[in-house]
């Protein structure tokens, strides 16, 4: 089988766990970097249905999204498999997969280009590993239309962003009853663990919100699971909005 190729963002968490996957399969595979925002009709250029990474390319098929990859892989590659074979072992891996994927990955998209738009000093730490076709420094000049215009995309207004900080708390607390009942944290990662520890490791970027989750189980599962990750980013929310994490950590 000739190398797949994965179409990502730079620092995409979503393309994190498609990359975390293809290595777990041992899969050869290349990573290319898009812009983001100029990614999407890009992606439709190179005939994928949607417009959102990451977007595989794998033993003849075009596939899209974290979830979509997880379950293509394992078809074409069955060991070691991303979910198990019994029922309702495997119910309660996609449950937490789906909720990994349509209820916590948003929120540390809207966090991060809303941050990235009020300070742009992060944006080379995010680009430490990327794969892009022209070099850093132009991405790093070229920066600010390209988060204003992804911060729009993604909605992260200031009033979407409070409302991800005040429920920020629940879902860490989410996470750690997923690792506690044993739906994810075991010895041999699934599709689960890969679709929720990189939002989890994107969110402790932030200096801000670090600590309220390093010293959580959620917070040990990500580094577990992504022990390294791009991104660096100082103090940046109001006070005000992180009153809900110090409360909880608390």
């Amino acid at each position: 089988m000739a190398a797949a190729r994965l179409y990502a963002l730079p620092a995409s968490h979503p393309s994190t766990a498609a990359e975390l996957m293809l290595e777990r399969k041992g899969l050869d595979y290349r990573r290319v970097d898009l812009v983001p925002a100029v990614h999407r009709p890009l992606l439709r250029a190179l005939r994928f249905p949607g417009i959102t990474v990451p977007a595989l390319v794998i033993d003849g098929r075009r596939v899209q999204g974290s979830r979509e990859i997880s379950r293509a892989l394992d078809e074409i590659s069955p060991q070691p498999p991303l979910f198990p074979a019994e029922a309702s072992a495997r119910a309660a891996i996609e449950s937490a997969e789906r909720w990994g994927d349509e209820v916590l990955q948003p929120i540390p998209r809207r966090i991060a280009w809303w941050a990235l738009r009020h300070d742009r000093s992060g944006v080379e730490s995010f680009l430490s590993d990327a794969k892009l076709p022209f070099p850093n420094p132009l991405a790093i000049a070229t920066a600010a239309p390209v988060v204003a215009l992804s911060a729009r995309l993604n909605a992260a207004t200031d009033q979407s962003v409070e409302a991800d900080l005040a429920a920020l708390p629940g879902m860490l607390d989410q996470v750690d009853r997923y690792i506690e009942d044993g739906t994810i944290g075991g010895a041999d990662p699934t599709a689960a663990d890969y679709q929720i520890a990189p939002s989890v490791r994107l969110l402790m970027s932030f200096e801000d919100l670090r600590p309220a989750i390093e010293g959580r189980p959620a917070g040990a599962h990500a580094v577990r699971i992504v022990p390294t990750a791009p991104g660096r980013v100082g103090p940046v929310f109001p006070a005000r909005l992180l009153k809900p994490l110090r409360t909880n950590a608390a």
